[in-house]
């Protein structure tokens, strides 16, 4: 008996959503709970599972298309063979094929999902990658670390190509020009429809100053080799900008603070937004209660974050209802930015690279690790006094972290 897949419930907020990608093709074998497809929303994608072992008979939509919670998406025969539905030749196809080796039968069976999709889109062979998880297992990070390994070993061969064609090209005639025109997705499209209705609705202003990280560099030096033992993820830099953010915000609630019609809301919490750059465009999953939050806490969240959100797999609720948001263009190479505000929010603070430069220190010129820091916040319930203070409040935090754990 045949079943029908269906798009899932969607999310309250989220109206409809793109069918990115098919994962499996009709007549190709799956497991029960394996990803048939991708939904995109403006938020999230979705993953569309397998409601038993079993083959697809028949796509109902094609990629590409719009579709709504509860419409149609494919017809699935569940227990049947992948021999029964597939075409004479991808049967034909199949029975040619050598047969896979134990060994890698074995591994395939033992893949989870996400790292059955990893293997999926970036072809890399699971039986010729060592496994560093528990019992030898593979992680994601193994495949994709083989699949870069892969990646860089051309490298050379293509610049020379480059360089090649480089030369040819000066010789030669100029040919006709090309250009590709692509659909934005609906994530990047609600990006810049949030970005245009923050530009529009707030009356944003930036003001900045710079941050001197030998104390922060000092500490984590000491205790990094420590800290990354006994918890299991390393000492990194945002969690001492989540922390010094928060002490800053308590003393200046405004900044934590949102415009609601002729109202101002106060919280009295603070779920810190951290942004991630991911393929599909840039998402701020959320650190909930952050005050609450260790060290530890917050580099492993954001860690867990990073991970999931270029896979496709952050949840929509991870994403909504930040308080304030933290934003780090350095990792980028950015020196200087003024920051967008994520409304409703009232601000946002930019991190920058980290440089060495020249500053006065008692009289005496020497070199320190200097990083600029902007904050980008909304006129209309926050004055300048109240913005510089504030980053000159992160400032002493970071420059003296022991202000962090008295509270001064």
């Amino acid at each position: 008996m045949t079943m029908e897949i269906r798009v899932p419930q969607l999310p309250e907020s989220v109206a409809d959503a793109t069918l990115v990608a098919w994962r499996k093709q009709p007549g190709e074998a799956v497991s029960r709970d394996e990803n048939l497809a991708d939904l995109e929303t403006d938020k999230v994608v979705l993953e569309v599972p397998a409601p038993a072992a079993g083959v697809i008979k028949e796509f109902k939509v094609a990629q590409g298309a719009t579709v709504k919670s509860g419409d149609l998406l494919a017809i699935f025969e569940p227990g049947a063979a992948a021999a029964k539905t597939a075409p004479a030749a991808s049967v034909a196809a199949v029975a040619a094929a050598p047969a896979p080796s134990a060994a890698k039968s074995g591994a395939a069976e033992k893949l989870s999902p996400a790292v059955r999709r990893a293997v999926e889109e970036s072809g890399v062979d699971p039986a010729a990658v060592s496994g560093s998880g528990r019992d030898g297992r593979l992680t994601k990070g193994d495949v994709l670390a083989e699949a870069s390994k892969q990646k860089s070993a051309p490298a050379a061969a293509l610049a020379a190509a480059k360089v090649a064609a480089k030369a040819s090209a000066v010789a030669a005639p100029p040919g006709p020009r090309a250009e590709q025109r692509v659909p934005m997705t609906r994530l990047r499209q609600r990006i810049a429809e949030r970005l245009v209705q923050a530009q529009h609705s707030a009356a944003l202003l930036t003001t900045f100053n710079e941050v001197d990280l030998t104390a922060v560099n000092e500490l984590r030096a000491r205790h990094k080799d420590r800290f990354e033992k006994q918890h299991g993820v390393k000492l990194g830099f945002m969690s001492f900008f989540v922390k010094a953010s928060i002490e800053a915000l308590r003393k200046f609630p405004v900044m934590n603070a949102a415009v609601d019609g002729t109202d101002i809301t106060y919280h009295e919490f603070y779920d810190i937004g951290v942004a991630v750059s991911t393929d599909r465009g840039l998402v701020v999953p959320v650190l909930r209660n952050a005050e609450n939050m260790s060290f530890a806490d917050i580099e492993r969240q954001i860690n867990d974050f990073g991970t999931r959100a270029r896979a496709g797999g952050l949840a929509l609720e991870e994403l909504q209802g930040g308080t304030f948001t933290i934003t780090n263009g350095g990792v980028f190479g950015s020196m200087l930015s003024t920051p967008i505000v994520n409304a409703p929010q009232s601000a946002i603070l930019g991190m920058h690279k980290t440089q060495d430069r020249p500053v006065v220190v008692n009289g005496a010129i020497v070199a320190r690790p200097m990083m600029y820091l902007a904050v980008s916040y909304d006129h209309r319930i926050i004055d300048g006094r109240e913005a510089v203070q504030f980053l000159v409040a992160i400032k002493d935090c970071l420059e003296d972290p022991g202000r962090m754990l008295i509270g001064i």
